[in-house]
């Protein structure tokens, strides 16, 4: 049968998280939990010699074949097949954080002389690895505009990884993942994604042409803020290969505490993500009527420049947006400090809402905010919220509250 033959027979989305990873029933009692335990170890027993050799021999042909603890169990198991269900993958590898999972993928797949391509609105921490790690391994990394010409300008005959977020840190550009996907293929270059805003539920980035696909499940797919955890997908049997060989390497691990963590809150992903989308585009139709708001980055909102592309390629939205304000830097400051029901704070995806300022030193590196400064803004002060499960009426009013207090 065809991958997507059998994608096609599976329970659709929202059904297949309820079931992935449910604790198997007791032979004996024929009875058992509906969750699967968090099982920890450090040692793996076996039953016999042979059976010590036959794991062996599937983990050297890359299979999933526990011998040590660090790779784990039946929990850690049951997520990464809860990954390859979000991402439409075949093998999903676990990491300790999101920026563990790129920083994995990375070394994957460029060696010592290589050249990669990174799209100038990634993810901060991307270009830092670059700066610290990868450079030092003698390896080059190029930012350039999401466009085929800055693109084509920018490869060189030793690039070997086309690196994207869809959508773009900070100010949520929708990229063309389809005609980028194609131009790195042609050029035999590996696509990898970031995909935490979409975190496999409502974009897919296999599905349009990347060959990894990359998330936090610290954000989204954890949802309560409470684990760190990052994996990489892929299908490609050559790109698992790597992927398995740098992530045994590396010796990362992660907990069976965190990975339990993660199934749990798997199992309302769906409904958080919808009633986050919800509240979002209630407030920024409150933000839209606020003389004090230039511009609101959030491809679900009909009026941003990426929304065509969000129409075409994601199935839905979530509760992350960037609002550019005509405020001065100490107004910013007073408006986010006035704030009650937003906490401040740097990460996003849980039940609650956030804001954070954007530094202009981020947004600096963002060919995209250069264009529009001049173009479409009037101010250059950016907040960043994330829009939780409060109640949008209460969320707005304590924006408006916020506002005056500037």
């Amino acid at each position: 049968m065809t991958h997507e033959a059998t994608r096609a027979a599976d329970p659709r989305l929202d059904t297949a998280l309820q079931h992935i990873g449910q604790a198997p029933l007791d032979p004996v009692t024929g009875a058992g939990p509906v969750a699967l335990p968090s099982m920890r170890t450090s040692t793996v027993r076996f039953a016999s010699m042979d059976k010590l050799d036959a794991a062996q021999a599937a983990k050297q042909r890359g299979e999933r074949a526990p011998t040590y603890g660090r790779v784990g169990l039946e929990t850690h198991a049951a997520l990464e097949s809860l990954l390859c269900r979000l991402e439409d993958g075949q093998r999903a590898f676990l990491a300790p954080s999101g920026m563990a999972a790129i920083s994995m993928a990375l070394m994957a797949c460029l060696s010592q002389g290589d050249h990669a391509l990174a799209v100038d609105c990634v993810y901060g921490p991307v270009r830092y690895f670059h700066q610290t790690i990868l450079s030092r391994m003698g390896i080059a990394m190029d930012f350039v505009r999401p466009d085929l010409a800055s693109l084509q300008a920018a490869l060189r005959p030793e690039t070997r990884v086309l690196y994207l977020e869809s959508p773009g840190s900070l100010l949520m550009e929708m990229l063309d993942l389809p005609a980028l996907s194609r131009w790195a293929h042609d050029h035999d270059l590996v696509v990898m994604a970031d995909n935490t805003w979409g975190s496999g539920y409502i974009y897919q980035p296999l599905g349009l042409g990347a060959d990894i696909s990359i998330i936090a499940g610290t954000k989204y797919l954890g949802g309560h803020s409470d684990l760190m955890l990052g994996a990489a997908v892929a299908r490609d049997p050559l790109l698992v290969a790597k992927l398995h060989q740098t992530h045994y390497a590396l010796g990362s691990t992660v907990s069976a505490d965190d990975a339990w963590l993660a199934l749990r809150g798997a199992r309302t992903l769906g409904l958080r993500m919808r009633g986050c989308a919800e509240n979002a585009l209630a407030v920024c139709q409150w933000l839209a009527a606020q003389p004090q708001v230039s511009h609101i980055f959030f491809p679900a909102w009909p009026q941003d420049a990426g929304h065509a592309l969000w129409r075409r390629d994601a199935t839905g939205s979530n509760g992350l947006l960037s609002v550019a304000v005509d405020f001065t830097e100490a107004q910013v400051r007073r408006v986010i400090d006035a704030l009650r029901l937003f906490g401040i704070g740097y990460s996003w995806g849980g039940y609650e809402s956030l804001v954070t300022q954007v530094e202009p030193a981020a947004l600096a590196s963002h060919g995209y905010w250069a264009r529009i400064a001049t173009e479409r803004m009037r101010a250059g002060t950016v907040l960043r919220l994330h829009i939780g499960l409060e109640d949008p009426a209460d969320l707005t009013a304590d924006l408006a509250r916020a506002f005056a207090a500037a």
